[in-house]
């Protein structure tokens, strides 16, 4: 026969199912409009089936003996942990069929795609910004496929999964599990904190909908956990291993983003102990026998750290050592009853008094729970709920043979249970309590069951009652004090064993007598250190910096433990081990203090703001990625301090060589590559003599950008590109042989390498297709000793229309040589003569300022800096005919810049006898003025404004040479990269001549360099 339990409206059902990001926590009150009960029923599909999923097996298993009342038909599911039970019940005001089965929590989980699992896929700092999907387990996989089998048949899906984050969560994960089979299934939430007929009951009336806000914290949780755990911890693993292999080789240094804070706890205490000094301190004590007893009495002073002020004032006590009793003081004295019991005291009173660890404790409940014992065993809650009925709690203990007698007494107490309330709720769970009684629970099992109902009769009872005596004495206008006890009544103290309150006698003084003391003794002692943490001092201090939650504080001690950075000492306490050492002390000395709880804590506030509905999740997410990413870089690049730090414990470091210690540095992206998009590092060349840009995508992508041998050192700037896209570019830092620049460049500048810096293009003979440093599909193929960005294997794209050119951004530091001198009074007007620059304007006259042979010398260039107009002050000027700017800035004299092109004398479109540029335009002669082996050596350059030019040179005393040059650029190989290659010769311009096929390496195959020097050899 079907149960009937079904006689009410749904007051906290208000539709059937919503998309899972609109779903929001359910309310007491219909919103307006809302249908009935009878109408919802009449709108949507007839129920016949329903589906219910509970967390864990046990779970399911007793809730359906509930519902069923014992009838319920067990069949096997596809998971050989979990059953399915069948049974009828009265259900959404009809007669159903219910299939009750479960999960083994969590469904699902979260991993990186195929390309970042692996170790050595990628650079671990990629991991902040690699896509996360979520996948089923392998041994969840049974389960799966039992929902989507039983679902197929049902049209309604009841969730029975714990009522905290973690279980709606869960709970959402089925939901998706179960939709993605059949679309139109109704959905609800069944909510309980206890595993008994009534609360099923009430669960079963009030059926609500799943809380998205809720699940979506968790999401949060879940992601940022495995972002930050997995590149910290590759980062650590990766580098460590090698740097100190004896100690380290097959060990996994984990990071935590709950698990550092937990253990910088306990380094911090332990570091408070070393570093404690003890002082001596000096007291007076007076002693009084009567008869046989002996009391004591305490100076009011307390103590004093000064030997002869203690000295003085004693002498002056044994001058005149007569006792004057001046207050007797009686009142009435109480010891309180425990709160209500929540998560955290549970943790921390087994751990002290039944000495079981959080870990182990946490898992029995649990286990109690679902065998529907105790309670809910994760809450927050220190206050018992007024809906929620005592007496039956308590009447039901009335039948152990040990308590049975005390449970019976608080029931006959006037008031009946009167619990002592705390300040804590999480308005989800009532503090844990037990649901039944039960005689047969053995081991640790039935000992932390015990101790939960003797915690809960304890805390319903009545306080332990007394009444204290305060006798205060004067010797010498010195005070001490003494008390004694009696315990009046017990009351909780007969069932709690595991407080103590013991009775002290005293003899009975009178106010005003004098008596001789026995005894006035100096003493001395010292200070002593703080002890070390025990489990429940480290919970608490977890819960006071909101580290972790009051279900994961158990698991973040227990990580610590199983990493083997604490042990535990004799008296369980906990002592850094000499890696958990070493790891604080390394990031603490980076200026990141990552062992502090701030970082967490900020984390943990924002969850809960998410889990309210008061926070968006992405916003959340993607704050704190960017948070911990800064860090993690900022590590990467302070590793050698990590690596200080654990050498005064593990040793000296082992030496890397050259070719190992990319692999131990963490490489840092520079840019994404232009060809598959990945992000390019700086690498050192195999020789060691200089780097290259390459692309981590590597051997799949070849593209790779060597720097010419002028440029010395080369590093990656923090400084992002505003102007280059794909977003970040970043700044490099770049150090040039002296001689190998323009005369009036610096030699050390930061540049950008993304398109926008034309200077930067010209000097490491980069060129692009597309502005903003996009990057493109042609140009000429990089050698070691030149730049440019080279294919190291074919673009099937063609290379894309370059675009205009963004407005150039100067990225070299400002070097003033000159400094800006006023006009000529004739110039001031509208005067035939008048210099003008290029583009019409009055050009500005200065001086050089700078040491060398034209110091002092006038010249002028054009005052908005647009049209390169350049004049020495005494060379003739002829109005309308352009002049070049000046000379130093182009006098680019190494030998890598010579194979940048060569024009030919009287080519096509040229006169007899003058030399043209590639352009095909007369070039303009300069001189070297620069100090060293040039100086005063006459050249050719292209004579167009600057940004318009050619990048053709030529020594004035050198001939022509015809070889095929190559100019560096971006380039994906292949045609693209074939087509990018210019050679000039003696062949007219409209008919350029067969580019001559240069040599390659044997190994990579591509030219520039041979296999000696090849950088994959």
């Amino acid at each position: 026969m079907p149960v009937h339990l079904f006689g009410r409206s749904f007051p906290g059902l208000r539709r059937l199912w919503v998309p899972r990001r609109s779903l929001c926590a359910a309310q007491s009150d219909p919103c307006p409009g809302t249908p009935q009960r009878e109408d919802m029923i009449r709108s949507r599909a007839p129920i016949k089936r329903v589906l219910c999923v509970a967390e864990k097996n046990d779970a399911a298993k007793c809730i359906s003996e509930i519902m069923s009342r014992g009838t319920s038909r067990r069949r096997e599911g596809m998971s050989t942990f979990n059953k399915i039970y069948e049974f009828e019940y009265h259900l959404f005001g009809q007669n159903v069929t219910v299939t009750m089965t479960s999960v083994s929590g969590h469904l699902m989980g979260q991993e990186f795609k195929a390309q970042f699992k692996k170790w050595h896929s990628c650079n671990p700092v990629l991991l902040f910004d690699a896509e996360v999907e979520k996948h089923c387990p392998d041994n969840m996989k049974q389960i799966k496929r039992t929902l989507e089998k039983e679902v197929r048949q049902c049209q309604a899906l009841v969730i029975w999964t714990d009522c905290d984050r973690e279980g709606e969560n869960i709970g959402f994960e089925i939901i998706d599990v179960c939709k993605a089979v059949k679309p139109n299934i109704q959905v609800f939430r069944a909510k309980f904190s206890e595993i008994t007929p009534n609360s099923i009951r009430r669960a079963c009336e009030t059926l609500t909908e799943p809380n998205a806000n809720i699940s979506d914290a968790v999401d949060v949780r879940q992601e940022l956990d495995l972002r930050i755990g997995a590149s910290f911890t590759r980062f650590q693993t990766l580098r460590l291993q090698k740097i100190f292999p004896a100690s380290l080789a097959n060990q996994l240094i984990s990071y935590g983003s709950c698990q550092f804070p937990t253990l910088g706890f306990v380094v911090e205490r332990f570091k408070a102990i070393q570093a404690f000094i003890p002082e001596t301190f000096y007291k007076i004590k007076v002693l009084h026998e009567v008869e046989e007893d002996t009391v004591e009495f305490s100076w009011k002073r307390n103590r004093l750290f000064n030997h002869t002020a203690c000295l003085v004032l004693y002498q002056i006590c044994m001058e005149d050592p007569i006792a004057t009793v001046t207050s007797v003081t009686s009142k009435p004295k109480s010891k309180w009853r425990p709160l209500p019991l929540d998560t955290v005291e549970l943790e921390k009173l087994a751990s002290r008094k039944l000495k079981i660890s959080a870990k182990e404790t946490m898992k029995i409940a649990e286990k109690l729970y679902t065998q529907g014992y105790i309670s809910y065993p994760r809450t927050e809650t220190n206050i018992f709920p007024t809906t929620l009925a005592l007496g039956p709690l308590v009447e039901q203990q009335t039948q152990s043979p040990v308590w049975g007698t005390f449970a019976q007494r608080v029931i006959d107490q006037p008031g009946g249970p009167n619990p002592r309330q705390g300040k804590k709720s999480d308005q989800a769970h009532p503090p844990i309590h037990p649901t039944k009684h039960s005689s047969t629970l053995q081991g640790n099992e039935g000992r932390v069951y015990e101790f939960i109902v003797r915690h809960f009769l304890a805390c319903v009872s009545q306080d332990a009652l007394g009444q204290e005596t305060v006798v205060d004495i004067d010797i010498a206008q010195e005070n001490f004090s003494t008390s004694g006890l009696m315990i009046i009544a017990r009351n909780y103290l007969d069932v709690y064993p595991y407080d103590r309150w013991s009775a002290k006698v005293i003899p009975v003084y009178v106010q005003g007598s004098q008596f001789q003391p026995s005894a006035i003794e100096m003493a001395d002692g010292q200070t002593s250190p703080p002890q070390l943490l025990t489990e429940a001092d480290l919970i608490s201090l977890m819960e006071k910096h909101g580290i972790g939650t009051d279900a994961t504080h158990a698991d973040h001690i227990e990580t610590i433990k199983s990493r083997m950075y604490v042990g535990l000492t004799a008296d369980q306490r906990f002592l850094p081990g000499e890696l958990g050492m070493g790891l604080v002390e390394g990031y603490n000395s980076m200026g990141y203090e990552m062992s502090k709880p701030n970082l967490r804590a900020e984390l943990e506030a924002d969850l809960k703001l998410v889990s309210e509905g008061r926070k968006d999740k992405q916003s959340v997410l993607q704050n704190h990625i960017q948070k911990y990413k800064t860090v993690f870089i900022e590590s990467v690049g302070k590793a050698k301090k990590l690596d200080e730090a654990l050498s005064s414990y593990l040793g000296a470091p082992q030496e890397i060589v050259e070719v190992e210690q990319q692999d131990v540095e963490m490489l840092l992206p520079v840019r994404k590559c232009p060809h598959c998009r990945q992000d390019m590092v700086l690498k050192k060349k195999r020789d060691g003599n200089g780097k290259y840009l390459s692309c981590t995508g590597y051997p799949a992508c070849k593209t790779a950008l060597w720097f010419p041998d002028t440029v010395l050192e080369v590093s990656r700037d923090g400084s992002i590109c505003p102007t280059c896209q794909p977003h970040p570019v970043h700044m490099l830092k770049l150090k040039f042989r002296r001689g190998s620049l323009p005369p009036m460049m610096p030699l050390e500048f930061i540049g950008c390498i993304g398109g926008c810096d034309e200077t930067l293009r010209e000097v490491l003979h980069l060129k692009y297709l597309q502005a903003g440093g996009a990057g493109g599909g042609a140009g000429g193929a990089g050698g070691r000793g030149g730049g440019g960005l080279v294919g190291r294997g074919d673009n099937p794209c063609p290379p894309a229309p370059r675009p205009p050119r963004p407005e150039p951004r100067p990225s070299l530091p400002p070097v003033p040589p000159w400094t800006p001198q006023p006009r000529p009074p004739g110039g001031a007007g509208v005067n035939s003569d008048a210099i003008v620059c290029n583009c019409g304007q009055d050009a500005l006259l200065l001086t050089v300022r700078k040491d060398g042979p034209n110091q002092g010398r006038q010249f002028y260039k054009c005052n908005r800096g647009i049209c390169d107009f350049f004049l020495w002050g005494d060379q003739p000027y002829q109005q309308g005919e352009p002049q070049s700017r000046a000379p130093p800035r182009l006098a680019v004299v190494s030998s890598n810049t010579l194979g940048r092109g060569r024009g030919q004398e009287g080519g096509a479109g040229g006169q007899a006898g003058q030399t043209m540029c590639n352009c095909n335009v007369a070039t303009v002669t300069l001189t070297v003025q620069k100090d060293g082996p040039n100086k005063g050596r006459m050249f050719h350059t292209c004579g167009k404004p600057r940004d318009q030019q050619c990048g053709f040179f030529l020594w004035t005393d050198e001939n022509d040479p015809r070889a095929a040059v190559f100019g560096g650029g971006f380039s994906g190989g292949g045609a693209a990269g074939k087509e990018g290659r210019k050679t000039v010769g003696e062949a007219a311009p409209s008919k350029p001549p067969a580019a001559k096929k240069p040599r390659t390496c044997g190994i990579c195959h591509m030219p520039g360099h041979t296999r000696v020097t090849c950088p994959q050899r």
